[in-house]
């Protein structure tokens, strides 16, 4: 069966054709999506056992300068109440999710300006001094090699940065004119020259968005070998031009979780919240087809609501930080345990 061959090579040598990926797709079935499953949670356990890694969440911003034709807080949605941390606000969020056993903190935000290269560096001194056994990642949007290597040096240890579709193409329908893949892959590429450890990842079933596109997706995703993959559903906003399209579905993101799987084995690989908002128990189906992170939201209850990047974002659910004893009990029941660990990518030493 010519399924089984294809998972079979991707299983045993991390690759497969543009040809043999677009039909596996097109023809996936309950049966070949139950077979790639268990291969690609195999491959996770082999790796990583039974251990899920937490990330505190932290949305540290909702102002964006960007105007992205689908995200929530796109800089001329006028009905999005905008929010600013402090630097006290992300420090009260770090001390209470260290309490909680968090080992990483994402400070996450739309590209706001307001944010110099001199603040963030402070932030993230500050965090790193205080808790020094904790890795930094940042998910801040573009920026110069500068700026990354300031905030580099400042502490922080991780970058996410979605490249959200590969096809240049395809992106430009997506975004304004003044925003480029090519910019996109540049920031990556320079942040891994850096040496943080590099996230990217896309949208699934975003507007527009063909299987060809998502094949180019997953072979970019190998060739820029990261050490993080953000795969979620693409899910619309009611205040975007974007408001009345269809959203992406849990079935595809699972089965295109457990290809990234196998054709990166190493790779941390998060559940996210999109996931978790389409299926009700949309986490523990991305763990049982390859993943091994969930993130948890540390933001102050207070902004939760604000920061909206698609419509009905769970906030105040089992992602919330507080949470994490019904977080464990949900993995458990599946198999798996929750770790109170940096997690970092295994190939690399921080």
């Amino acid at each position: 069966m010519r399924a089984i061959d294809i998972i079979d090579s991707l299983y045993k040598k991390q690759e497969a054709s543009r040809e043999d990926l677009l039909w596996l797709i097109e023809n996936r079935s309950t049966d070949i999506s139950q077979a790639l499953f268990e291969r690609a949670a195999a491959v996770a356990r082999a790796h990583f056992g039974k251990k899920i890694y937490v990330r505190g969440l932290i949305e540290m911003t909702n102002y964006c300068r960007n105007d992205c034709y689908y995200c929530g807080i796109r800089r001329s949605n006028a009905a999005a109440q905008r929010v600013r941390l402090t630097e006290e606000d992300i420090m009260q969020c770090c001390e209470a999710g260290y309490g909680l056993g968090f080992r990483t903190f994402v400070l996450q935000g739309g590209e706001d300006v307001y944010y110099t290269d001199d603040m963030m560096a402070e932030i993230i001194s500050a965090i790193r001094t205080k808790y020094p056994d904790c890795a930094i990642t940042l998910s801040l949007g573009e920026k110069t090699r500068e700026s990354y290597q300031r905030l580099y040096d400042a502490g922080a240890n991780r970058y996410l940065l979605r490249h959200e579709t590969a096809t240049p193409e395809h992106y430009a329908k997506l975004h304004p004119a003044e925003l480029s893949l090519a910019s996109r892959i540049e920031c990556l590429r320079s942040l891994k020259e850096i040496g943080y450890q590099v996230g990217c990842g896309s949208m699934v079933g975003s507007p527009y968005q063909t299987l060809d596109n998502i094949v180019s997706d997953l072979l970019f995703i190998k060739s820029f070998a990261p050490q993080m993959v953000g795969m979620g559903p693409f899910i619309p906003h009611h205040d975007t031009p974007f408001a009345h399209e269809r959203a992406g579905t849990a079935e595809l993101t699972l089965f295109l979780l457990a290809i990234v799987r196998l054709m990166n084995p190493k790779v941390l690989l998060p559940a996210t919240t999109a996931l978790g908002t389409i299926e009700d128990n949309g986490r523990e189906l991305g763990v049982l087809a390859g993943c091994n992170v969930v993130m948890p939201n540390l933001s102050p209850l207070s902004v939760r609501k604000k920061y909206m990047l698609y419509d009905n974002k769970i906030s105040t659910g089992d992602e919330a930080a507080e949470a994490r004893a019904s977080l464990e009990k949900r993995m458990r029941a599946i198999g798996y345990e929750v770790v109170t660990e940096r997690g970092d990518y295994q190939d690399l030493s921080w």
